[in-house]
């Protein structure tokens, strides 16, 4: 059986049109593709920029390769001109060398300006008072406390949508890196540091958070979920934590500390300047963005 010959071009034009389909398709599978935040927002305009940009030398150069191969094979009665003494073209230099130079001066503006603009401790526009939540790295979980609040959570984070969160983030355990994809690129957590990082959920729902880093053996299990609800949802979420919890003492953030998965857990109360003798029991005062003393009032321990 003789099947019909397809031309070239619309088997290129097909492949071209099934990728496209892909990747238009699985854009909003892709989490970091799909943002629910300014920070988030920002970053992935800036990736898409970025890679518009290297397309501009990358493409042409595939698409040259495929046809200088094409058009220069060996086969018989071929037709390319052969000049084996050519060696200079002012006008293909200006292009090749011009391109790529104005690519790098764009990308290096871009790259300068996000930098400042996205700065992790910088504080986001907004007329709503940010709400401060303090995150450790734990082997093998998330402890999150919330000062002005007086209560803490694990493996859980619960945020008013529309509100900027100023996360203030250290580690009592291996440097780990605190991620939510869809609210903001990921900062590390780091012992005797405290690290600053502001994001904010523009859209009621749940996201996906997670360690970044390996930490040991459970390091897969560092995963935590995000609800982000109208506000109040979260002051009735507040109140009923300090009705239902139990206080977190300090021997329960001992045994809590010690390298092990959890489960979600909420706490009515954490005992006083928690924290911040985290952060200082590894004798170092290294702080991003955050002032040098804390005057978050603390509900102190039961």
């Amino acid at each position: 059986m003789n099947l019909p010959k397809v031309p070239r071009w619309f088997a290129l034009l097909y492949v071209t049109a099934l990728m496209l389909l892909i990747t238009t398709g699985c854009a909003e599978n892709v989490i970091v593709l799909n943002p629910k935040g300014p920070i988030a927002e920002q970053q992935r305009d800036l990736m898409i920029v970025s890679t518009l940009l290297c397309s501009v030398v990358i493409l042409p150069v595939l698409i040259m390769t495929a046809v200088i191969g094409w058009r220069y094979r060996d086969k018989k009665g071929r037709k390319a001109k052969y000049t084996p003494n050519w060696e200079h073209s002012t006008k293909l230099e200006v292009i090749w060398w011009g391109i790529p130079i104005l690519i790098i001066f764009t990308l290096a503006v871009i790259t300068v300006k996000s930098t400042y603009a996205l700065e992790p401790s910088k504080p986001l526009v907004s007329d709503k008072k940010p709400l401060t939540v303090q995150v450790t790295s734990l082997d093998w979980k998330w402890l999150f406390q919330y000062p002005e609040q007086g209560i803490a959570t694990v493996n859980e984070l619960i945020i008013p949508q529309g509100v900027p969160v100023r996360f203030e983030i250290t580690a009592d355990s291996p440097m780990n890196s605190f991620w939510i994809p869809q609210l903001g690129g990921q900062i590390y957590a780091m012992s005797g540091m405290a690290m600053t990082l502001y994001l904010q959920a523009d859209e009621v729902g749940t996201y996906w958070g997670s360690g970044a880093n390996f930490t040991g053996e459970h390091f897969a299990k560092m995963f935590f979920n995000v609800q982000s609800m109208k506000e109040e949802s979260f002051e009735q979420w507040v109140n009923k934590v300090k009705a239902d919890s139990p206080a977190l003492t300090m021997d329960g953030y001992k045994q809590l500390a010690l390298p092990s998965v959890s489960d979600r857990r909420t706490f009515s109360a954490f005992p006083e300047g928690l924290f911040e003798m985290t952060v200082t029991k590894y004798a170092s005062s290294h702080q991003h963005g955050m002032p040098q003393k804390h005057t978050h009032e603390m509900k102190p321990e039961k």
